[in-house]
């Protein structure tokens, strides 16, 4: 038995004496060119591949695919963390089924979207009224599906991240994390406040995911940072939420640094919102558009790369937990640039969340 259990460590470790982090990526390899497998990594990705509910413009649903393809490209050194390639790192592989059930939703999805659009036509309503129950029942499995997931990989020790698709398939894990810590915060880096119930009639609506995130008791705080596109029914709920919801506009953010302010004092009010346990929700449309052109609903402003990186490791510095993680909304747009984007924030996220949990260390 103690043999079989160390199978994958000696694995592990004969990977790494004869990996060659210098070298050309392997397209054939794993994430990033990585020879780990997910039972020899400590960080587990779990792709969903999903995107029913977006209000503007689709492609989300083939952003893990979109990271993975650019991931080899990037260089595997990070300046501040020793080591930070061995801790391994692994994505499952991309669900064809939940995929499959996406595309077809989707396409309802959108046809139902744009009646909604031309002012909810009665001729057509036989047509669009049984929907919005059918996409919650699919969302619901997805949540209990990645939910299962997350456990599975938690109950190994493994820290677990979801790369979306669109800004509602975190939940689960969400869901599961909550079952695990008595309490924690979220940061979530966003264009939009995503704080609507049940937008569009979905209730796991792309637009709702904080909304749905607050009804676990165990998110005791949800701190909004690079948000430009909100919407007056959002902010009053932030308003009235006795504290657990802040808001850090980045028209403020960016107002008081033109006056003076440095990114290190804003990151450090930010920070000061945050409980000891944090979750990292990062839709990809909280960086400057120039960024993520193809992302879903792109909204001029926001955060540049190293700003956002920035706030990561001054969170980790603080002595806060990372727990988990995700990243969406990548979208692969004409050429490799959202894709490769989101692979070097996602490695970033990877390696950071594993300094916070002592897995790795600073140099």
């Amino acid at each position: 038995m103690n043999t079989q259990q160390n199978q994958p460590t000696n694995s592990k470790q004969q990977k790494i004496a004869t990996f060659d982090p210098n070298g050309v990526g392997d397209v054939n390899g794993g994430l990033f060119g990585l020879p780990f497998t997910i039972e020899e990594s400590e960080v587990v990705l779990i792709p969903v591949p999903w995107e029913v509910t977006v209000s503007y413009s689709a492609g989300t649903a083939a952003g893990p695919q979109a990271i993975k393809s650019a991931s080899p490209q990037l260089d595997l050194f990070e300046p501040a963390i020793k080591g930070a390639w061995k801790l391994g790192i692994a994505m499952e592989e991309i669900s064809e089924d939940w995929a499959a059930v996406s595309d077809n939703l989707r396409q309802r999805a959108e046809n139902y979207i744009n009646w909604l659009e031309e002012g909810s036509p009665e001729s057509d309503r036989a047509e669009f009224e049984n929907l919005p129950a059918e996409v919650t029942e699919k969302g619901e499995e997805l949540l209990q599906w990645l939910k299962a997931r997350a456990h599975n990989y938690l109950d190994q020790g493994k820290l677990v991240g979801v790369v979306g698709g669109d800004h509602s398939t975190p939940l689960g894990l969400m869901h599961a994390l909550a079952e695990r810590h008595e309490e924690y915060g979220i940061l979530q880096v966003d264009a939009h406040a995503d704080l609507r119930d049940a937008y569009e009639g979905f209730k796991y609506s792309h637009a709702s995911i904080m909304f749905n995130a607050l009804q676990l008791p165990q998110v005791k705080k949800l701190v909004q940072v690079g948000i430009r596109d909100i919407c007056q029914a959002e902010a009053e709920l932030a308003n009235q939420s006795n504290g657990r919801v802040a808001i850090f506009y980045d028209s403020v953010l960016k107002e008081n640094m033109y006056e003076g302010d440095s990114w290190k004092k804003e990151c450090k009010k930010i920070i000061a919102q945050l409980p000891q346990k944090v979750y990292i929700s990062f839709d990809i449309d909280g960086l400057d558009p120039k960024l993520c052109p193809a992302t879903g609903t792109p909204v001029p402003g926001g955060l540049e790369f190293e700003e956002a990186i920035y706030l990561i490791k001054a969170l980790v510095r603080s002595g806060r937990e990372i727990i988990g993680f995700d990243l969406c909304e990548v979208a692969p747009g004409e050429s490799e640039w959202n894709g490769n984007v989101g692979a070097r924030l996602l490695y970033k996220l990877c390696n950071w969340m594993a300094v916070s949990q002592k897995r790795l260390e600073v140099q």
